[in-house]
């Protein structure tokens, strides 16, 4: 059975961020992540992990003002400085609280630029903070996402990212295989992940349609969890969706695995 992780971004809406730890681990997780935790201070997550019996798993680096649209730094040319300085800030935080994993949005670059000066300035980015969070025992997860979604994310099927990868050339960039993301950019789920399992990290879950929780929409969960199973898979699954109802009453794809 995968080990099952809840991300306390959106798993928990109703609940005041600090709170959520303890209704993750009410409802019986042992792992959780977050998208982007500086809005708090990392003293006060510690604690809440440590009074909870929680593992943090996974954060994000610094995406940019999101409330302008901005979902990712790293491809921007112009904001080089700015996701270098995030990378510090999000090792910081990383160091403090035991996260062993930290998850690259490649972003939304601008229209009119160049590609050849974006993927350059993507590659060149994602090298930086692979080197940098190698240091620190700490992975970089880089992400694809769908772009029905997040229109004009750089990043949007397993395949360009793992040529991300590849051409960043570090040896501690991942695949972060949001399966939720791939069901809508690219579809062929087991198979994909079971070939790109050597290049896999980190895994993410949710339905479709409507990125409510498993067993809520088409995917077969219970087929993709035995997969995962058979081929050794032996990382965290998180879920990372939006409720349909009450949380603790949508936890059903978690106990039946």
């Amino acid at each position: 059975m995968p080990r099952f992780a809840a991300n306390l971004t959106m798993m928990f809406p109703e609940v005041p961020f600090l709170d959520r730890f303890a209704a993750a681990a009410k409802a019986g997780f042992k792992a959780v992540e977050f998208q982007f935790p500086y809005a708090f201070s990392a003293s006060d997550i510690k604690q809440r992990l440590d009074d909870n019996g929680l593992t943090a798993i996974l954060h994000n680096f610094p995406a940019g003002d999101w409330a302008a649209g901005e979902r990712g730094l790293p491809s921007l040319p112009s904001r080089v400085a700015d996701f270098r300085a995030g990378v510090a800030k999000a090792l910081e935080y990383a160091t403090h609280l035991g996260v062993d994993r930290l998850n690259c949005l490649s972003g939304i670059p601008p229209a009119d630029a160049d590609p050849s000066l974006v993927w350059r300035t993507l590659t060149e980015n994602l090298r930086y903070a692979a080197d940098e969070a190698a240091k620190a025992n700490i992975r970089v997860m880089v992400e694809a996402c769908n772009r029905y979604d997040i229109p004009g994310f750089l990043l949007n099927t397993s395949a360009v990212t793992i040529k991300a990868i590849d051409d960043a050339g570090s040896t501690n960039l991942w695949l972060q295989y949001d399966i939720y993301h791939m069901q809508r950019s690219e579809g062929e789920l087991a198979a994909t992940i079971e070939r790109l399992l050597p290049r896999i990290g980190h895994i993410q879950i949710a339905d479709n349609p409507g990125r409510h929780q498993p067993g809520t929409g088409e995917i077969n969960y219970p087929f993709l969890f035995d997969t995962l199973d058979r081929i050794g898979y032996d990382g965290w699954v998180a879920g990372e969706y939006n409720p349909q109802g009450a949380t603790e009453s949508g936890l059903e794809w978690m106990r039946r695995s």
